[in-house]
């Protein structure tokens, strides 16, 4: 069956008829059959978002939260649909396929929650008897470019708080998951967002150059916002720059785990474990270097290769911990890491092993910063272990990448553990806790080449809205002329 367009709140095919395949990554049959839009088709989009902004904008509060919160009620209702297509489209295990719709859900009801505290202030003015204020209005058109990894998350954050605050959307789905991302605007248009509020539109791999540059030039869109990758993401932005449009870029990481000699060791193997390898290593959060202080290293790595020898891995569709990687290429790029890690005396610790696209938790230890794996995100189930001297070393190699979106630092020692986060270069750090984590309420992204700008809670309004001054004055007032 054909996945069509969702555009002006209908099934649409493309103009040109056009389609491709998304296979399973663990099977290799097909998994998705959609329709590849073309350049007419994104600019149709836009059109029809345009025009549903006159009417969705004027709405109140009241009109938005109902809609919003019903979108989530939906959502959570076919819940099955989503893990389904997940598994299918992205070799996700159904553990984080579910908890992808439970957070995506709560997105939603988080953004019903704010339309009530988009508003603005009084600033008082030089002027006497003048009423000066500042009014947060939407923006019109924006367009959400969503990745495969976190599908159901990360897609519904694309347009949850654009909606909210009154604008129109159009989401572009990855190819890699156009069933998944479809379902959600499915979701919102069923609950009763007015025609072309929200549209929804995949494109075939070769065609994602075009369409987002016709997305982004087009008059109309005011706002784009991007998941995915820092070369990308280095794209959208010279794009979105050129036209003069905002952009909100969240983009990949390279987090550090910071164990200092005082940390809780069994405590710090549980987060980093579990930061490192859920949805196998495929989150912009995960856990991508291990920074021990020598004095527990040895007692550390032991713990934390024992605890990662005992997960599972293999088809999603079985009770595995581990599922598949997004393709075999992805895999394939996990053992030419462990190669070279190895070949320059990294010492290989857990792991090592793969099936296809799916690949055992791995640990390498010993990494140093002449291997690619000290640099490179592996976005994958194979991490590195640095170990360092002391407290300031850590902190040291802890900056010493490109990246700056999330990390972690373990101590018992809060006063110590707060000095050390502080120096961190990161948009997100926790004390004694995983560097995967996510709220619909609390401020996300990064800094350096993780993105800038911030989704969530209140900060997301600030981005998806624009501040206006308007001004109420004594029409009598004197003139120097």
């Amino acid at each position: 069956m054909l996945l069509e367009l969702l555009i002006g709140g209908e099934n649409v095919p493309a103009g040109d008829a056009k389609k491709f395949e998304r296979l399973d990554p663990v099977t290799g049959n097909v998994a998705t059959i959609a329709a590849a839009a073309c350049v007419a088709d994104a600019k149709k989009a836009v059109a029809c978002a345009h025009e549903a902004f006159a009417e969705w904008s004027t709405q109140g509060p009241e009109a938005r939260r109902t809609v919003l919160t019903k979108a989530a009620e939906i959502m959570d209702k076919r819940s099955g649909e989503f893990v389904d297509a997940m598994v299918e489209e992205t070799g996700a295990t159904k553990m984080w396929a579910g908890f992808n719709v439970h957070l995506a859900a709560g997105m939603l009801r988080e953004a019903a929650a704010i339309t009530t505290q988009i508003g603005g202030e009084v600033i008082p003015s030089n002027k006497p008897g003048t009423l000066a204020m500042a009014i947060a209005k939407p923006r019109g058109v924006c367009v959400g470019i969503a990745p495969w990894n976190a599908p159901v998350i990360l897609g519904t954050r694309a347009v949850a708080m654009a909606l909210a605050c009154g604008n129109t959307v159009v989401l572009k789905s990855s190819e890699l998951c156009p069933r998944t991302h479809r379902l959600i605007g499915e979701c919102l248009n069923d609950a009763g967002l007015p025609k072309g509020a929200v549209n929804v539109i995949s494109n075939a791999p070769e065609d994602a150059a075009n369409v987002v540059k016709a997305l982004i030039e087009t008059p109309e869109v005011r706002h784009v916002n991007f998941t995915g990758s820092t070369s990308v993401g280095r794209i959208i932005g010279r794009l979105a720059g050129g036209n003069l449009k905002p952009a909100l870029l969240e983009l990949g990481g390279k987090a550090p785990f910071v164990v200092l000699e005082d940390a809780d060791l069994d405590g710090a193997v549980n987060a980093a474990i579990f930061g490192s390898f859920m949805n196998q290593g495929q989150i912009c959060m995960s856990t991508e270097r291990i920074i021990v202080v020598d004095a527990v290293a040895d007692e550390f790595v032991e713990k934390l290769s024992a605890k990662a020898a005992t997960l599972s891995y293999g088809n999603p569709r079985e009770n595995v911990v581990l599922g598949s990687l997004v393709s075999a290429d992805a895999a394939s790029k996990m053992d030419a890491l462990i190669e070279d890690a190895t070949a320059k005396g990294a010492k290989l610790v857990a792991g090592g092993t793969r099936d296809g696209a799916m690949h055992s938790a791995t640990l390498l230890d010993g990494v140093t910063s002449d291997m690619r794996i000290y640099n490179e995100e592996s976005f994958g189930p194979v991490k590195s272990v640095v170990r360092v001297k002391d407290t300031e070393q850590a902190v040291m190699v802890a900056n010493d990448t490109e990246y700056g979106l999330s990390a972690a630092v373990f101590s018992q020692d809060i006063t110590q553990a707060f000095a050390v986060a502080n120096q961190i270069q990161s948009g997100i750090c926790h004390i004694n806790g995983p560097t995967v984590s996510d709220e619909p309420q609390m401020p996300f992204g990064g800094v350096k080449a993780s993105g800038f700008g911030r989704f969530g809670g209140k900060a997301g309004i600030a981005e998806f809205t624009d501040l206006r001054w308007i001004t109420v004055e004594n029409p009598a007032q004197g003139y120097p002329f």
